[in-house]
């Protein structure tokens, strides 16, 4: 069984800041999601799965220049966010979380029944005025749980999608009425709230042009997945590999002596449509018998087997263990009989 080794001081929930991993990529905190590959001279793009540093991933994948654009929070507070718009203009990158996310600055009442995805149709309706004809949706992180109903309510206001079609991007596979008991506590619903919330996206699932209850992914961001597939007619996919795509992760592969991914917390749903265990997905389809090495903050207890996916699992939560963690990494991989060399040891640091 592959080894759990601890450095520095273990924070259960704390993602570290890595600026720069074996490849020396570059990282935002709380987006430390990595896969490293030798060939691309400035590090790694970043990867994600839909949720938190889906819209930077997309972005460079695409070449997409961040946009500003006005919006409104949750509760309908004045905000800004930016949206990705491709060089040629036909495609463009939308992150819920910018306008509707959990962690957004608002001084009032935090009400996860008026939390409204309003603000996001307003960035999906800023991106059809920019000609954009295909537009990609990121779901993480959100506030909501109106079923998408702020946001069709924004399009249909600024004259629906002109024949934009939305793909929206989703790390879960949860089904449209299911989102307000899996995801409604995470977002302040007690038992009470999350039977209104419940009721609200069953009546609504009723109302909409076609019905999304038992369509998979239509849960994600508190059924605003469903509402854009019921009244737009979006795309549900997997955000994991729409990113990896994106970035030209396969390609990137081939060249590849060892992985290593990085990780907040490795626990049991990482293994559930997470970026990282699409990367492993990815690793084993290609043929090739690459080691992966996890770099973590904290290691839950109900990991189990999923363990046996890497060649070591390393804890690593501030930089100096980051930078030993890089170390022995590059000690085990420059020691491949392929003689594969990656750069000098200790490149996880802040």
């Amino acid at each position: 069984m592959p080894s759990t080794r601890t450095r520095g001081h273990e924070h259960p929930d704390r993602t570290g800041q890595l600026q720069r991993d074996l490849c020396r990529g570059r990282s935002r905190r709380s987006r430390g999601r990595r896969a490293c590959r030798r060939r691309r001279p400035n590090g790694p793009a970043p990867v994600a799965d839909g949720g938190e540093g889906s819209f930077e991933a997309l972005c460079r994948g695409l070449g997409a220049v961040p946009v500003p654009v006005e919006v409104q929070n949750p509760w309908g507070m004045p905000a800004r966010a930016e949206i990705g718009i491709t060089a040629d203009g036909g495609t463009a990158v939308v992150e819920l979380a910018q306008a509707g996310g959990i962690t957004m600055a608002h001084d009032g009442d935090r009400d996860p029944v008026s939390a409204s995805t309003y603000g996001t149709g307003m960035m999906i309706a800023e991106a059809v005025r920019h000609g954009a004809r295909k537009i990609l949706v990121a779901t993480g992180g959100s506030a909501t749980t109106d079923g998408g109903s702020g946001a069709i309510r924004a399009i249909q206001d600024a004259g629906g999608l002109r024949g934009a079609q939305l793909t929206v991007l989703s790390d879960v596979t949860t089904t449209f009425v299911d989102a307000a008991r899996v995801f409604g506590p995470q977002k302040g619903a007690d038992p009470a709230t999350v039977k209104v919330l419940e009721e609200r996206l069953a009546r609504q699932a009723s109302e909409f042009p076609r019905d999304p209850t038992g369509v998979l992914r239509s849960g994600a961001a508190g059924g605003f997945a469903g509402g854009m597939w019921a009244h737009f007619g979006a795309e549900l996919v997997s955000g994991a590999d729409t990113v990896l795509n994106a970035v030209g992760f396969d390609r990137e592969l081939e060249q590849a002596t060892a992985v290593v991914v990085g990780e907040g917390r490795l626990d049991s749903q990482t293994a559930e449509g997470k970026i990282i265990s699409t990367i492993l997905h990815r690793v084993r389809r290609s043929g090739r018998s690459l080691q992966v090495f996890a770099v973590v903050g904290s290691v839950s207890e109900d990991l189990g087997d999923y363990r046996e996916n890497f060649a070591d699992v390393l804890v690593a939560s501030d930089a100096a263990a980051m930078r030993a963690a890089g170390a022995d990494i590059a000690v085990v991989v420059n020691s491949l009989p392929d003689g594969g060399r990656l750069p000098d040891a200790g490149m996880l640091q802040t």
